[in-house]
């Protein structure tokens, strides 16, 4: 089911940076890479990402962005039906993840933790890390300005830390992964170790920032329940496709190491039908040795203390050659 759509007559963002590329990220083959080496010689770093979201039932009109696509609001289907992961969804996945041990980074709302305060409790009695996904899922930040960009991740960050005991290391968009051409160097600047939404690797890799330093933790969007089973797929199939890329990156990971990423929703994988695969899905990349089953901040973490600073020469040295 859509969620959102982007506005035909939607107003020109702010856009200072007049170049015909972004800058953050160098262009790297992952075959030129120095290997990535994970603690204990592990091959993969499967990060298990759920979401706790808030989906607000008449959001204010936004000009880039229509929160809800299938009808103006309020859409009573588009909204029941997310808010059935806050009510059920989640406490039907938590009893698995809890089964298998899982160390989890859920990927948050700040108005979810406070609106729903028994998953917060879940979070903080859990220990689980956090990523930010916005103030809430329904506003976005395309048309604000440098100012206001920085102050909201400063109140996003300070509400969700209220609300789980939890300092967030990393930052993703809210909604449909929004930004605006500020986002990067804000979220460095900050003092967040990553950022979230860029989907183009298999490794963390650094980005350029203004001040500070920061790397890229590529969250799911390939491994992403609500994507896959919005188009015609079902759990059966998540479970297959999921297994084949443990298996492709497990196999490539005795050369380098790779992340797996997998996200969930509890909306689409709470619900009844589903949740066996759930089961299914963590016994299986848990059956095997070498997988360093970590929250995006240790891998962040690891990252900078054992590859980060090699990983900047090389991309400078590269960049030096090519000029």
């Amino acid at each position: 089911m859509l969620q959102y759509s982007y506005r035909k007559d939607a107003p020109a963002a702010r856009q200072t940076r007049r170049g015909a590329d972004q800058r953050w990220m160098d262009y790297w083959p992952i075959v030129s890479r120095p290997p990535i080496r994970w603690p204990g010689g592990a091959r993969l770093a499967l990060w298990l990402c759920p979401c706790a979201l808030h989906f607000e039932f008449t959001p204010p009109p936004d000009p880039w962005v229509d929160s809800w696509a299938r009808t103006p609001p309020p859409d009573v289907l588009g909204y029941a039906r997310q808010e059935y992961g806050n009510r059920v969804g989640l406490w039907r996945m938590l009893e698995v993840l809890d089964h298998h041990k899982a160390r989890c980074t859920a990927v948050v709302n700040a108005v979810a933790l406070e609106r729903y305060p028994a998953i917060a409790e879940a979070i903080r009695k859990r220990g689980w890390d956090v990523l930010g996904h916005g103030v809430v899922n329904t506003r976005f930040v395309f048309g604000l300005s440098e100012e206001a960009e920085r102050a909201y991740y400063r109140d996003l960050r300070d509400r969700v830390e209220a609300a789980t005991g939890v300092r967030m290391a990393g930052m993703g968009g809210p909604g449909p992964q929004a930004a605006t051409e500020a986002t990067i160097d804000l979220v460095a600047e900050l003092g967040f170790a990553y950022h979230g939404d860029w989907f183009c690797d298999d490794q963390p890799v650094p980005l350029r920032v203004r001040s500070g330093r920061l790397i890229a933790l590529p969250y799911a969007s390939e491994i992403n329940d609500s994507g896959f089973l919005g188009v015609a797929f079902e759990a059966d199939d998540f479970l297959e496709a999921t297994k084949r890329q443990f298996d492709q990156l497990y196999r490539e990971g005795a050369e380098n190491g790779r992340i797996l990423c997998i996200a969930l929703h509890p909306h689409v994988f709470g619900q009844p039908h589903r949740i066996r695969y759930l089961d299914e899905l963590l016994r299986y990349c848990l059956s095997f040795p070498d997988v360093w089953h970590a929250t995006g901040a240790e891998i962040a973490a690891y990252y900078y203390a054992h590859h980060y600073d090699e990983a900047v020469r090389r991309l400078d040295a590269q960049a030096a050659g090519s000029r």
